[in-house]
């Protein structure tokens, strides 16, 4: 059985078709995979206590599903991995701290301490991709989630917050070597 991809947007977002979303919706979709691409209820500042709700209740989020979650969708797909048991994830530039941001602060992803081991135990892969000049996240970010989660890790040179792109092809090349 071929698994269902969530994909979960950043903050500030409008709507999730944003820079490659609908390319990748399209592209997994030719290949046969089940799709979930909404925006996200509370969109701009995406707080943890409207997303997290709405991946278990309304999109019922489970192990036969893989997380694609970019920027503060990454930050919720790890948050929802430590109670929930699902496929994997692919985290596209997330972050652990608030990163002295006001609106990251109000999502309440950086209340309480990460549960690192149950983020890992609750799914069978989790992959980390990056841009190697991103403006608004720390490689140190990067770094340090990569100790915590040992996923298989994607540096992108020049990927910078993959805002930018149409187009993410090293996204679905992973997905094609592994789902």
């Amino acid at each position: 059985m071929k698994p269902r991809f969530v994909y979960i947007h950043g903050n500030q977002s409008t709507h999730w078709s944003f820079a490659w979303a609908t390319w990748l919706k399209n592209e997994l979709e030719k290949l046969g995979y089940e799709t979930f691409f909404e925006t996200m209820p509370d969109s701009i500042i995406a707080r943890s206590e409207y997303w997290l709700p709405f991946l278990k209740d309304h999109v019922k989020v489970g192990e036969i599903d893989v997380i694609v979650g970019w920027s503060s969708g990454a930050v919720a797909a790890m948050r929802y991995a430590e109670e929930n048991k699902l496929l994997g994830s692919i985290l596209v530039s997330p972050c652990y701290t608030d990163l002295g941001d006001d609106m990251e602060k109000q999502s309440g992803y950086y209340d309480k301490p990460w549960k690192w081991d149950s983020i890992k135990s609750n799914q069978k892969k989790i992959a980390l991709f990056w841009g190697d000049d991103d403006p608004y996240i720390p490689q140190s970010e990067f770094k340090f989630i990569a100790e915590q989660l040992a996923p298989e890790q994607i540096k992108v040179a020049v990927g910078k917050h993959f805002v930018e792109q149409s187009e993410f092809p090293e996204v679905l090349q992973y997905i094609k070597q592994n789902y």
